[in-house]
């Protein structure tokens, strides 16, 4: 976690993962008055003007001030809201997009100008400051307007640079990664439900395996092999579960998962697929 004085932010598009992200450095203790929401729906900003956020419905709210302009909206809008954006961007203002498959190349076009671009694959999980976001500097981005956004990122979770060509593919493995989780969740806890436990217990339980496995692959930095043969012995009950979930193809339904969504990403940054 960062201790340097977060950049200002105006962040167009406050749905799921903009208002995740303003809410999460929120509660990481960014003054308020350094974040801007747009947003045309006002039961969306409401908890966010409550809480001293900027607010309002005009696009040229976010970029006043703001050292930089992070657009949050669907790729099916991209070409609407960029250019309509474009008028009122400063000069060499930044654009920060979390626009699963939009290339910077794309924003650029659309945005008709020769701004600095750099591209960011956050969770909603940054409302926890326990999101995993990667970073990419693109067109006319310099390695300060990199280090400036992977610094606000690290206020909500960890923040790591990559090179946009794998922003596809971190988009189908971190970046659907949770819905993946959720759903391991869900299942773990059904089994809980079979084998005779209370619905609420099954949850909590597995929900905290989840949450508590994962803690232990990033604070030893052994591998999950390494791990998981710790908890397995011989002829015991944990290897008679990874029998079954290896008969089931669990480990390729998984690996199947990323490529799709990565292959998804990628669809979304077809002119074709964004609307213009």
């Amino acid at each position: 976690m960062t201790t340097a004085k977060p950049c200002s932010v105006g962040i167009v598009g406050a749905g799921n993962m903009g208002g995740s992200l303003l809410h999460g450095l929120l509660d990481a203790g960014v003054d308020p008055a350094r974040l801007t929401a747009v947003d045309q729906r006002l039961d969306i900003l409401e908890p966010l003007a409550a809480r001293g956020v900027v607010t309002g419905s005009e696009l040229a709210l976010a970029c006043d001030s703001r050292d930089i302009v992070l657009v949050g909206v669907k790729p099916q809008s991209a070409p609407g809201v960029l250019g309509a954006l474009a008028e009122h961007l400063l000069q060499g203002q930044p654009i920060v997009s979390i626009m699963a498959g939009v290339t910077t190349d794309r924003i650029v076009e659309m945005i008709g100008t020769d701004h600095p671009v750099v591209r960011v694959m956050p969770q909603t999980l940054v409302r926890l400051q326990a999101g995993a976001t990667a970073v990419a500097g693109g067109q006319h981005a310099t390695a300060e307007h990199v280090k400036m956004v992977v610094d606000l990122f690290a206020l909500v979770g960890s923040s790591v640079e990559v090179a946009e060509s794998q922003l596809d593919a971190v988009t189908g493995l971190s970046g659907s990664g949770p819905a993946y989780v959720y759903t391991v969740i869900e299942a773990l806890a059904d089994g809980g439900v079979k084998a005779g436990l209370p619905r609420e217990t099954a949850l909590q339980l597995a929900a905290q395996t989840v949450a508590g496995a994962g803690r232990m692959v990033l604070e030893t930095g052994d591998h999950p092999a390494a791990l998981r043969d710790q908890v397995t012995s011989p002829g015991g009950t944990t290897i008679a579960g990874l029998a079954q979930l290896e008969a089931a193809g669990v480990r390729h339904a998984f690996i199947a998962a990323v490529e799709a969504a990565t292959q998804r990403s990628q669809e979304l940054g077809r002119p074709e697929e964004d609307g213009s």
